[in-house]
C-alpha cells in the first residue's frame, strides 16, 4: 500500500519533463525560423557564424585564451586568500583592532563601488607613468593585481556572509572548552563558514573567468584581443563567436558543478536537521 503512490508521482515527473523538452523545442524551433528566415539573415550569418571563419581563427584564439587561465588561476590564488584575511578582519570586535576593521569596510565599499574597468586604466596606467623605481611596469602583472583588488573585495563579503552564518552557539563552545578567540575561529568558526559558501564562491570563480577579458585593455593580447585583432584584418566578427565559445566552455562546466555543489549542500543541510 505504502509503494503505490510511488508510480504515479515518477510517471508526473517523467510526463514533466517530457512536456518541458517538447515545448522548449518547438520555441527554439520557432524562433530559428524567424531569424534565419529574415531578410537580414544571409549578411549575419556571414558576419557573425562564418564557418570557414570560426575554423580558421580558432587555433590562433584558443591559444591564446591560455593566457586568460593563466591570469584566472594566479588571482584566484591570491584572492580566496586574501579575501579571507579581509573578511576577518571586518568581523573583529576588539576596540584595539578597530583600525583594521575600519580598512576593511572602506576597502569593501570603495572597490565594490566603482567599475572594474576604471580601476584596471587607473593601476594598469597610472602606476606605471610614476615611474618608481622598482615597481613593475609589466600590463600582465597590474591586470592580475586590478582583479585581485577588485574580486578580493566581493569574495570578501561571501567569507563574510559564511561566518555571520555560523551560529554564535559555536564559538561559546569554543571557549568554553578552553579555546582562545583565534582557536575558536581558526578550528571552529572557520571551517563551518568555508563549507558553506563553497557554491556562492564558484559563482565568483565563474565571474572571475569573465573578467580575464579586461586585461585586453591594458595590452596583454588574451582572447578577447586575439579576437579583436582578427577582426580588424578583415571586418568579419565570427572570432568574437569564437572568443564567446572557448569561455562557456569553462564557464559551463564550472556553473554545473556550482549546481550540484548547491545541491549536495541542501541534502547534507535537510540530514542534519532530521
Amino acid at each position: 500500500m505504502g509503494a503505490r503512490p510511488r508510480r504515479p508521482l515518477r510517471q508526473s515527473r517523467w510526463a514533466g519533463v517530457v512536456i518541458a523538452a517538447v515545448s522548449t523545442s518547438v520555441v527554439l524551433t520557432l524562433l530559428a525560423v524567424v531569424i534565419t528566415g529574415s531578410e537580414g539573415w544571409p549578411r549575419v550569418q556571414e558576419a557573425f557564424f562564418n564557418g570557414d571563419k570560426f575554423a580558421e581563427t580558432w587555433p590562433d584564439i584558443a591559444q591564446a585564451f591560455l593566457k586568460n587561465l593563466q591570469i584566472f588561476a594566479v588571482a584566484e590564488l591570491f584572492i580566496l586568500v586574501f579575501a579571507l584575511l579581509v573578511a576577518v578582519m571586518r568581523g573583529v570586535r576588539s576596540p584595539v583592532l578597530f583600525p583594521l576593521k575600519l580598512f576593511a569596510i572602506v576597502y569593501v565599499d570603495l572597490f565594490r563601488g566603482i567599475p572594474s574597468i576604471v580601476i584596471i586604466y587607473m593601476f594598469g596606467f597610472g602606476i606605471p607613468a610614476l615611474g618608481i623605481d622598482g615597481v613593475p611596469d609589466d600590463p600582465w602583472f597590474w591586470g592580475v593585481v586590478t582583479l585581485v583588488i577588485v574580486w578580493t573585495a566581493y569574495v570578501s563579503e561571501v567569507y563574510r556572509a559564511g561566518i555571520e552564518s555560523v551560529h554564535p552557539s559555536q564559538d561559546a563552545a569554543a571557549r568554553s572548552l578552553g579555546l582562545s578567540g583565534f582557536q575558536a575561529l581558526r578550528f571552529v568558526v572557520l571551517p563551518q563558514a568555508v563549507r558553506r559558501v563553497i557554491p556562492p564562491l564558484m559563482n565568483d570563480a565563474i565571474g572571475l573567468t569573465k573578467d580575464t577579458a579586461l586585461v585586453s585593455f591594458l595590452g596583454p593580447i588574451e582572447a578577447f584581443r586575439r579576437s579583436q585583432m582578427k577582426v580588424s584584418a578583415d571586418f568579419n566578427f565570427t572570432p568574437y563567436l569564437v572568443a564567446a565559445v572557448l569561455f562557456l566552455l569553462i564557464t559551463i562546466p564550472l556553473t554545473r558543478l556550482t549546481d550540484w555543489l548547491v545541491a549536495r549542500e541542501r541534502k547534507r543541510t535537510q540530514a542534519n536537521a532530521r
